[in-house]
């Protein structure tokens, strides 16, 4: 499991990919990717082409960033899941929190 992050040439939009099993391992390294920024960007882009698995303690990190980000004034995207991990969000209702493309 390995998390980079990185924002778009704008400085506007963080970029976070997620590689392998987005679990409770990755706790710490997700909310460094978009704490420890001395801007906070407009908005963000968690990308799960290489995720290929999600629990629910990655859900409730995903909605920590969503808090972070502003709640529900907050622009969160969520790209190229897989068919398992984007049943996962759209069985809790993610797509109700998040644009998931």
């Amino acid at each position: 499991m390995s998390i980079k992050s990185q924002l778009d040439d704008n400085l506007q939009k963080l970029i976070i990919a997620i590689d392998g099993r987005f679990d409770f391992s990755a706790h710490k390294d997700f909310r460094d990717a978009y704490e420890d920024l001395e801007e906070k960007p407009h908005s963000y882009r968690i990308d799960m082409s290489e995720a290929q698995y999600i629990d629910s303690s990655a859900l409730g990190m995903l909605l920590l960033l969503r808090d972070h980000a502003g709640g529900d004034s907050a622009d969160v995207e969520i790209v190229n899941c897989n068919a398992d991990v984007k049943k996962i969000l759209t069985i809790s209702n993610f797509d109700q929190l998040f644009t998931i493309a």
